[in-house]
């Protein structure tokens, strides 16, 4: 199968990690696989992308997310392929839009179990005809799916029509093994500091100013490290100042080497006020270290049982949770050893395969 993967562009996040994850693994199964970006600037995901698959075409439209000449310019590229398939918001209106034009077969991905367009009643309708598109709608998780489903009316997805009908689960996956077998990165610690890593863009959903409330109730070794970019990372940065703790959170912006800046952290942390299955939190969990997360939709249901959860937005409980695991090395260990045995359960290999399964069972219906 020829399938073109399109995404708004390839900065940090899940779903831009999930598609430079899934194409060498659709490859890989015997599918000729190419990316387009809507914003087509460079970034260490990017040339990622390009590192893993030689010869991938990346098709760049242009330079931001809603500019409606980008439905004619996908036109005569989705004309290239058999699938095409959409992750987030604009790639998922425009292609639906542009398949009026085409016979591919479309296929979408649901992120997250919640976003701002949901609390727009008018805009329902338009979601309603632009789901019923596609082929099928895949969701990263069952919350994923459940809150999709009552969005859009409860049975919508499953109201009899065919075109209704066509919407399953499947997990987000991370490549376990080489976030297992990473090395820590040289000369990155001071001696004595305990490091809590968030891995996260910088932006509404997510919630790195509960971490740093969190560390200002710390003793001085207790320090963050805050990895990726986005428009909220100089408002986070002023509060880090006005909590006084800005001599202990390092922030990192865009890296190519999460795998590696992980494993040299004590504990992985992933605050935020919703998600889908956050790829961060598998991959937190991968390395062997101890994951502590909201107790929000997306994240409970991989770390309930498994690593710790918080109150959405509770700096105290936050800040308990991270000196127990500093004082007591036996519930470190027993927490980082749960949580490595929960990762093993969403291997990125896995997701492709479930992914080529859904291409070939409806692309032939």
């Amino acid at each position: 199968m020829k399938i073109l993967q399109v995404i708004t562009n390839l900065l940090s996040g899940g779903a831009e990690t999930l598609v430079v994850n899934l194409v060498p693994r659709l490859r890989a199964l015997g599918n000729e696989v190419d990316v387009c970006v809507f914003d087509g600037r460079e970034t260490p995901l990017m040339q990622r992308l390009r590192d893993e698959n030689p010869g991938i075409k990346i098709w760049k439209l242009g330079h931001g997310v809603y500019n409606p000449l980008f439905i004619l310019k996908l036109i005569p590229i989705m004309q290239r392929y058999d699938i095409v398939h959409t992750h987030n918001s604009s790639p998922q209106l425009f292609v639906a839009l542009a398949s009026l034009c085409c016979h591919c077969r479309i296929f979408t991905t649901e992120h997250n179990t919640s976003n701002r367009k949901r609390q727009w009643k008018w805009y329902a309708p338009i979601e309603s005809w632009m789901y019923g598109r596609y082929e099928h709608v895949i969701c990263i998780s069952e919350i994923a799916e459940e809150k999709l489903r009552e969005y859009m009316g409860g049975d919508w997805l499953n109201s009899g029509s065919v075109r209704y009908d066509h919407i399953s689960t499947v997990n987000n996956g991370v490549d376990v093994e080489a976030f297992h077998e990473a090395e820590p990165l040289p000369d990155v610690r001071r001696d004595g500091t305990f490091v809590t890593t968030m891995v996260a863009r910088f932006r509404a959903q997510k919630d790195q100013d509960t971490l740093l409330k969190a560390l200002a109730l710390l003793p001085k070794n207790y320090v963050a490290w805050l990895v990726g970019d986005g428009e909220r990372m100089e408002e986070v940065k002023a509060l880090a100042e006005q909590q006084g703790v800005e001599d202990r959170v390092t922030f990192w912006g865009a890296r190519n080497d999460v795998p590696r800046i992980l494993k040299s952290s004590d504990v992985v942390c992933m605050s935020s006020h919703w998600e889908g299955l956050s790829l961060s939190n598998i991959e937190g969990m991968s390395v062997g270290k101890p994951f502590i997360a909201s107790d929000v939709n997306g994240l409970r249901e991989v770390t309930k049982d498994y690593g710790l959860l918080f109150p959405e937005g509770d700096a105290e409980t936050l800040a308990d949770l991270l000196r127990k695991l500093h004082d007591d090395a036996g519930f470190y260990t027993d927490v980082a050893n749960r949580c490595y045995g929960r990762a093993q359960q969403f291997d990125i290999k896995a997701t492709a395969e479930r992914y080529n399964d859904v291409y070939r069972k409806f692309a032939k219906q």
